[in-house]
């Protein structure tokens, strides 16, 4: 699998275009807002963009699904069913706040250890809530490769100050389904730099083992 982080919307999220170099299926992780970069990146390596998948429904992580949606046609847009109330309420995925109302409406919602594959590449879904009620992270077992979208970050963990949040939630979630995953698995995070699960165990001071 071969993964570009290409950061988009006003926030400048961690956008991930992934895909299987051998069939060139692929998808997209969390479009913050439309990125022409991440466009031409597709087109340059010529991908067959089958989902766009998003870990939790905050504005700054969905701002660009309903233009790449477009773009990409046959794209079908991935999310937790928790999430759903979140992604079609302006209030809920906090877009009101920044003054740009936007609203999701997910082809598939998916559920705790429920499994896609996508060319060549196997994907499994946790659902970490905690950061959001539908707030899920994304497994790629052959890479060893987790996407963990707002849940786990390098030292730290997602905000659980906003509706639906909880420190209790998001610390179990990391326990009981991160820290399950082999230490060496690449966690490639929703904001800032990537980490190991290895190292999060050790290091990460919001969670204890």
């Amino acid at each position: 699998m071969k993964i570009y982080n290409l950061p988009s919307g006003a926030l400048q999220v961690n956008t991930y275009l992934a895909f299987d170099e051998e069939t060139n299926k692929g998808f997209i992780v969390d479009p913050g807002g439309y990125n022409p970069v991440l466009t031409k990146k597709v087109k340059e390596e010529n991908i067959d963009i089958e989902y766009i998948i998003l870990t939790h429904g905050h504005s700054d992580h969905i701002c660009g699904v309903n233009e790449h949606k477009e773009e990409f046609e046959g794209a079908k847009v991935i999310a937790h069913a928790a999430e759903e109330a979140m992604l079609k309420d302006i209030r809920l995925n906090c877009s009101a706040d920044f003054g740009m109302p936007y609203v999701v409406d997910a082809d598939m919602y998916v559920n705790d250890g429920d499994e896609i594959t996508i060319g060549n590449i196997d994907l499994k879904f946790f659902h970490t809530p905690g950061h959001t009620v539908g707030g899920m992270c994304i497994y790629a077992p052959k890479d060893n490769i987790l996407f963990s979208g707002d849940t786990l970050f390098s030292q730290s963990i997602g905000r659980t100050d906003f509706p639906g949040g909880s420190f209790k939630e998001i610390a179990e979630s990391i326990k009981n389904k991160l820290f399950t995953l082999p230490d060496e698995t690449a966690v490639l995070p929703g904001h800032m730099g990537t980490t190991q699960i290895g190292f999060e165990k050790r290091n990460n001071p919001f969670v204890h083992i």
